[in-house]
């Protein structure tokens, strides 16, 4: 996801008009789960602004008739073209931990990308190994802040699980950016990693079995 975006960003943004983020994204997350209960994959829906979704159609030439309707090769043709590229080490802008560990994601597989009202939307799922939704903590971001992510749903959760969601001091998070350097380089946000400072951090409670 940041390498494309970076790269589309290169290319159809003037260097007058860098600003951090490039991107607005809401995200929606859909746990799944197994037969005894315990969550082992999530599905990721990412609803792209309207400004870059109409980059992304202009640079991959779909909806050359501007109805805002794509055909269903113009829909095959753009799914998954968010999770190509990624660069090592990047772990898909979704952050989830057990007990203070880090839940390892499996690779994720695209399964739906259309417009919807303007918008680019596209979902993926990640597999991980069996977890209890209780105490799980997580959080979507970029960790280069190409793109600002919001967290607008979590769902999938059994009844007795609550979701509690934190959203991040903006302020703050400028203030720390400020002092760690130059935020006005494009290339000070590939050093230093200052998106988890404006990730939003969701934490599930359920309440125990009788």
């Amino acid at each position: 996801m940041s390498r494309w975006i970076a790269l589309c960003c290169m290319f159809l943004v003037t260097p007058a008009a860098w600003a951090h983020p490039h991107v607005f994204v809401d995200v929606s997350l859909r746990f799944l789960s197994n037969d005894e209960g315990l969550l082992t994959g999530v599905e990721v829906t990412w609803s792209y602004d309207e400004f870059f979704s109409l980059l992304v159609l202009e640079d991959r030439g779909l909806d050359p008739d501007a109805d805002m309707v794509l055909t269903e090769a113009e829909r095959a043709a753009l799914l998954g073209f968010d999770l190509a590229d990624w660069p090592d080490g990047f772990e898909g802008a979704l952050f989830l931990f057990e007990g203070g560990q880090t839940v390892t994601l499996d690779p994720p597989k695209a399964t739906y990308a259309d417009l919807q009202e303007g918008r680019v939307v596209t979902r993926h799922t990640r597999r991980f190994a069996p977890v209890a939704a209780d105490g799980l903590v997580g959080r979507p971001y970029d960790p280069a802040y190409y793109a600002a992510l919001t967290l607008d749903e979590v769902s999938g959760l059994s009844d007795a699980c609550a979701v509690a969601v934190e959203r991040p001091d903006t302020a703050a998070a400028d203030a720390i950016v400020a002092k760690l350097g130059n935020s006005a380089d494009e290339g000070f946000f590939d050093e230093v990693q200052v998106g988890i400072h404006y990730a939003d951090t969701f934490e599930v409670t359920c309440a125990a079995s009788s």
